[in-house]
């Protein structure tokens, strides 16, 4: 079933054009994008299922094409690149924004950025925004996996990242696969280790970003740096 199947005031094309994208929902947005849907299933019902699978847009955002491929109705070669392609688009926008302007002059933007890259992971990783003497973003480093103590995040590798990118400055991140965004004593205590790590070649650490799908914490706007 298509747009047109749908009632007139229940077509996102129509929607948009008339009141703007942003009164758009997530789902009609989707459907924009999905055009089509199934017998039987219209386009919207299409759209929210595949948000439902994925938790919302921020785990769709971390999507691979074989995820996408176990949806029925995406199973077509050209829908789901269609989608995947967006999506990168999406991830990408973001840190062309980051990299324009420093990091701090909109804080909201960096937290999304990191949400749209860790939230949705299944383990936890442990990244790293490495910054310019403006705060601007040169490149953001995904560095370790699996469980992160202060024993499998490595101050030297760290370190020589930030050299690699003859950084001044860097944001560390990492996630919190349970949903929690609550920094535990040895996010803290890993933090303090890198700081003091990253001070001896003089590149500040201006925050530890938390992230879960439900959100994200700032150790610096906290305190806790």
């Amino acid at each position: 079933m298509s747009f047109k199947d749908l009632p007139d005031g229940a077509r996102p094309r129509e929607r948009l054009i008339s009141l703007g994208a942003g009164a758009l929902a997530d789902v009609e947005l989707l459907a924009l994008l999905l055009r089509t849907g199934l017998r039987g299933k219209n386009v919207l019902q299409l759209s929210q299922e595949l948000l439902d699978r994925f938790d919302g847009l921020s785990g769709l955002l971390h999507a691979g094409l074989d995820d996408l491929k176990q949806i029925k109705g995406l199973g077509g070669t050209a829908k789901r690149a269609e989608l995947a392609a967006v999506l990168e688009l999406a991830r990408r926008a973001m840190a062309e924004r980051l990299k324009e302007r420093a990091v701090f002059d909109s804080p909201g933007a960096v937290k999304q950025y990191l949400q749209l890259h860790l939230a949705a992971r299944p383990h936890e990783v442990f990244a790293a925004l490495f910054l310019d003497a403006q705060h601007r973003l040169i490149a953001m480093e995904e560095l370790f996996r699996g469980t992160l103590t202060q024993t499998s995040v490595y101050p030297r590798e760290v370190v020589t990242r930030a050299l690699h990118h003859h950084a001044a400055a860097v944001v560390l991140a990492h996630n919190h696969p349970s949903g929690s965004v609550e920094a535990s004593r040895a996010d803290q205590s890993l933090t303090q280790t890198l700081k003091a790590a990253l001070a001896l070649i003089d590149v500040r650490v201006l925050d530890h970003v938390i992230v879960a799908r439900g959100g994200a914490l700032s150790m610096a706007e906290g305190g806790m740096l």
